[in-house]
């Protein structure tokens, strides 16, 4: 089994455009809000981890470009509408990049060297396909929170 490359582009776009949508159907005074639960995050959190984490695991992980991250950081940002949507912009356009040399059957080179400890045990002897499935696995659960947590948000900030 084979799949191309602008067939796993088109999904990845879609739910990267559908984080951008929400974040501008929030605007800027909501997309830095937090629900009221314990370990919420913003729809601005949600969108940056999920710019950070895909270029992590397509830019690093598939196509071995050196990607400074502080995972940490992307859990306390904030920012506007327009930072996210350059943010989903310049991955868009390095993606295709990212995955020009990728082969899916073979191994992740250099796991040991690229990953976090915690992540190693797991993800070792993972090939290039799966960590790119798991890439997309984390954006599409991300969209989904993104939408829940809009509809939170708009629920319990309706003046603004």
């Amino acid at each position: 089994m084979e799949i191309l490359a602008d067939d796993f582009l088109y999904f990845m776009y879609r739910a990267l455009d559908g984080m951008v949508n929400i974040a501008e159907e929030l605007g800027d005074k909501r997309v830095n809000l937090r629900p009221d639960f314990p370990g919420a995050n913003s729809p601005y959190v949600i969108l940056y981890h999920s710019v950070c984490c895909t270029h992590f695991w397509c830019g690093t992980i598939l196509a071995g470009r050196k990607i400074e991250r502080d995972r940490d950081a992307e859990f306390q940002s904030k920012g506007t509408v327009s930072e996210l949507r350059q943010a989903v912009k310049d991955l868009k356009r390095q993606l295709p990049n990212d995955l020009e040399h990728l082969q899916a059957h073979l191994p992740l080179e250099d796991p040991d060297d690229l990953l976090p400890v915690h992540l190693l045990d797991g993800v070792r002897h993972w090939r290039q396909g799966k960590a790119l499935i798991h890439a997309y696995e984390e954006l599409a659960q991300h969209h989904g929170q993104m939408e829940i947590t809009r509809d939170i948000l708009m629920q319990n900030h309706k003046s603004f």
